[in-house]
C-alpha cells in the first residue's frame, strides 16, 4: 500500500480490499495519530508497519470517526494506543459492532483473530484536541451517516478527516438526512485545502463546495424518490431502475459498490416513511 501525502507529515491510506476506506495519520516527532482505520487485517497492519517501522513513530491515538466496521476494527492491532471516539461511538461499537463482527468472522476467516478494542476516551458534548507538534487536531461532531459520527480538523493545515460524512456516494442506512444535511452545511465554512472523505479519492480546495452541494442535491434527490415510491404498486421495482447515473454518480465508484448502496438508499428511505405512514 503506497500512502498519499496531502501535507507535511500527513498521510492518507486508501482500502484496495473493500470500498476505497480510507485511513489517516499525522506523524510527529516522537508519536503519531491514526484517523479510523481499515476493514482487513492485512491493510490495517501495512499502516502499522509504514507509520511504526518504515517512519519509526510509535502511534499514541487511535481516533474512530465513527463505530462501522470498516473503520474501527483495526483498533485491536494498536494494544498501546488510547482510543479516542464520540461517547456513542463506544456504546454502538460494544453493541451492534459486536454483533457485525461475529457475522462478518462466519462469512470471512481472515477475521478470525479481530476482536472489538472499545474506545479508552470519549465526548459527548463539543469538541476536544490533540496538540500534536505544532498542529492542533479539532474532532468535531459530524452526525448523518450515523448518529456517532465525528470528523477530525488538522487546523494549520486545513485538512479535514470527514469520516463518513463526504464519501464517494452518500449513505444513510443508518443515518439521518436532516443531521447529515446540518453536518454537510457547517464544512464550507471551514476554509477547508483539502476533505479526505470516509471513501473514495481526496478532495481539494476547489472541489469542497461543488462536493457539499452535489451531495445535499443527492439527498434532496432520493428523498423524493422513496416518497415516488409509496404510491407504485411495485415500490422495490420502481427504485431498482433508477440508475445512480442519473443521480450523478459514477457506477464504479467505491469499488462497484455505487449501484447497490444508491439502491439501498431509497429502499432504507422508503420503509421509514412507510412505517410513518
Amino acid at each position: 500500500m503506497i500512502p498519499e501525502r496531502v501535507a507535511d507529515n500527513v498521510y492518507v491510506f486508501t482500502s484496495k480490499n473493500y470500498a476505497e476506506v480510507n485511513a489517516g495519520a499525522v506523524v510527529g516527532e516522537d508519536w503519531g495519530v491514526l484517523i479510523d482505520t481499515l476493514a482487513y487485517p492485512e491493510e490495517t497492519l501495512e499502516i502499522k508497519e509504514f507509520i511504526e517501522n518504515k517512519l519509526e513513530c510509535p502511534i499514541r491515538y487511535v481516533v474512530n470517526t465513527h463505530f462501522h466496521f470498516d473503520h474501527a476494527l483495526g483498533n485491536c492491532w494498536f494494544p498501546d494506543a488510547t482510543i479516542i471516539s464520540s461517547a456513542l461511538c463506544k456504546e454502538l461499537l460494544d453493541s451492534r459492532g459486536r454483533d457485525a463482527l461475529q457475522a462478518a468472522k462466519e462469512q470471512n476467516h481472515e477475521l478470525d483473530k479481530v476482536h472489538i478494542a472499545l474506545p479508552d476516551v470519549v465526548f459527548d458534548k463539543g469538541s476536544i484536541s490533540i496538540r500534536i507538534d505544532k498542529r492542533t487536531l479539532t474532532l468535531l461532531p459530524m452526525p448523518g451517516h450515523s448518529p456517532d459520527g465525528i470528523a477530525v480538523l488538522i487546523e494549520e493545515d486545513r485538512v479535514l478527516f470527514s469520516g463518513d460524512a463526504i464519501m464517494g456516494i452518500p449513505t444513510i442506512l443508518d443515518g439521518d438526512i436532516p443531521q447529515l444535511v446540518e453536518s454537510l452545511k457547517r464544512i464550507p465554512d471551514l476554509r477547508l485545502e483539502n476533505i479526505i472523505p470516509g471513501h473514495g479519492d481526496v478532495i481539494l480546495r476547489g472541489e469542497v463546495e461543488p462536493v457539499v452541494e452535489q451531495t445535499l442535491e443527492y439527498l434532496d434527490l432520493i428523498e423524493k424518490n422513496a416518497r415516488k415510491a409509496l404510491r407504485r404498486k411495485d415500490p422495490e421495482g420502481f427504485l431498482r431502475e433508477l440508475d445512480v447515473e442519473d443521480a450523478g454518480f459514477s457506477r464504479i465508484l467505491l469499488n462497484g459498490l455505487a449501484p447497490t448502496l444508491h439502491y439501498r438508499n431509497m429502499v432504507s428511505l422508503y420503509s421509514r416513511m412507510k412505517q410513518e405512514e
